[in-house]
């Protein structure tokens, strides 16, 4: 398992250049030979899109973009089968995060990776996830196959994310969906479902007993009491 930070301009060591910053992964693992290092170093900058002329330079001179490709490329340096991506491209431009977005795509189909990926911009969510898990104060709510959460959610809480998602339209009238009160604290929540102050659709069992994450079909998990009798809107 490797690790995707969210910002790249604090998770490279400025003292450090390409080369041992990409490079080091690979000694601690056992890569003593420094000419294999230098030869594995290059073909990972050219695999996200960096060239091996660059390896000796340090982070300040790359852009914010590059410094992600330079993590990308320290993550995958020990081949790994599974990589945490923390909010991998919040800290960057929107342009630059459909590039970065589209690389990650890529990366996983050309060595078969597996990706966690950890977001709060629904859209990117949508965009590079087989299947999403919603959380709520440190607990799963629900989970299933990205299309099918998107189109027809189960739980409260992720239905009115859905209804924050922006329409690329200004002729469309978006309905967000107010949440009132606050997201309580996780040392001190409420009893029973931790989402029943802030739901319109809570009843008392929701005030007394926390649902349990049951199956409501194939594949898809959803922690509410009333999940088989709401129908709520998704985005088509």
């Amino acid at each position: 398992m490797q690790m995707i930070f969210q910002d790249p301009y604090v998770s490279l060591n400025p003292r450090m250049t390409l080369f041992d910053i990409v490079g080091e992964p690979l000694l601690v693992n056992g890569m003593t030979n420094r000419k294999e290092r230098v030869e594995r170093v290059a073909e990972l900058l050219r695999l996200v899109g960096l060239r091996p002329e660059y390896m000796q330079r340090y982070p300040h001179a790359f852009s914010g973009g590059q410094r992600q490709r330079i993590g990308i490329a320290r993550a995958l340096s020990v081949n790994p089968r599974l990589v945490v991506a923390d909010e991998p491209v919040s800290a960057l431009d929107v342009s630059v995060q459909a590039q970065i977005l589209n690389l990650m795509l890529d990366l996983q189909k050309r060595l078969n990776l597996t990706y966690l990926f950890v977001a709060h911009n629904l859209s990117v969510v949508r965009h590079i996830c087989d299947r999403v898990a919603v959380m709520y104060v440190g607990k799963l709510v629900e989970m299933a196959d990205t299309l099918e959460l998107y189109a027809a959610p189960k739980h409260p809480y992720t239905a009115a994310l859905m209804s924050a998602v922006p329409v690329a339209d200004p002729r469309i009238k978006t309905g967000s969906v107010e949440l009132k009160g606050e997201v309580p604290s996780p040392a001190n929540p409420p009893s029973g479902c931790y989402f029943h102050p802030r739901c319109e659709f809570a009843i008392d069992a929701c005030r007394i007993d926390a649902p349990a994450f049951r199956e409501i079909s194939p594949n898809h998990f959803v922690a509410c009491h009333r999940a088989d009798e709401l129908k709520l809107p998704g985005i088509a």
